[in-house]
């Protein structure tokens, strides 16, 4: 009786000279691409992540747009590590239309001084996404065509998503409360 591999050696495609090696992922092209400066990669409940040099956003950016196809650009966001550093993680989200690919790319700042390049110039949706985070977060974004706030009024101080941020109480009015809030407030209408 001849033996497994003897049996499947006589097709073709499935002796070990044909077998192709595995295509790399994206993830770790990426990292082969640019070694040092990808701080960290991972791949957890099938989302690719690498965690990169805020020093060389722009280049790993414009490689991963021109050469892995990443042409969408569907969020830029940020969280506060409040008493840890880096304090603040930029996250992009982008996406291959062509393949169905994800790819997290997250950069940590400093808490004094968070300070990125911006990647309108490669990706210009991601315009009020960086506004935002500007926004909410403080995060500057370095030669964004228009950084200023997009939710908030312009002369409001801070930035609310910070976990410092002040706690503010704003009381809800209802039927029963009516009055009592009417009256606290200096500017109501009389």
């Amino acid at each position: 009786m001849a033996s497994r591999y003897e049996a499947l050696a006589d097709d073709e495609a499935t002796t070990p000279e044909a077998i192709p090696e595995r295509e790399l992922t994206a993830l770790e092209r990426l990292a082969v691409q640019f070694g040092d400066k990808i701080l960290l990669t991972s791949t957890r409940l099938g989302e690719a992540t690498a965690t990169v040099d805020p020093k060389s956003i722009l280049d790993i950016m414009l490689w991963l747009r021109d050469e892995e196809k990443f042409v969408l650009c569907s969020d830029v966001t940020a969280h506060d590590c409040h008493g840890e550093e880096p304090r603040f993680w930029v996250v992009y989200h982008l996406t291959n239309v062509e393949r169905p690919d994800r790819l997290r790319i997250k950069a940590g700042l400093p808490e004094k001084k968070p300070v990125i390049e911006s990647v309108v110039s490669i990706w210009p949706g991601a315009n009020f996404f960086e506004r935002e985070v500007y926004d909410l977060f403080g995060v500057i974004f370095q030669n964004h065509p228009n950084l200023k706030r997009i939710m908030m009024p312009q002369d409001w101080e801070g930035h609310p998503l910070r976990k410092d941020f002040p706690v503010v109480y704003e009381p809800v009015q209802f039927t029963h409360n009516f009055r009592a809030i009417q009256e606290s407030k200096p500017y109501a209408e009389e």
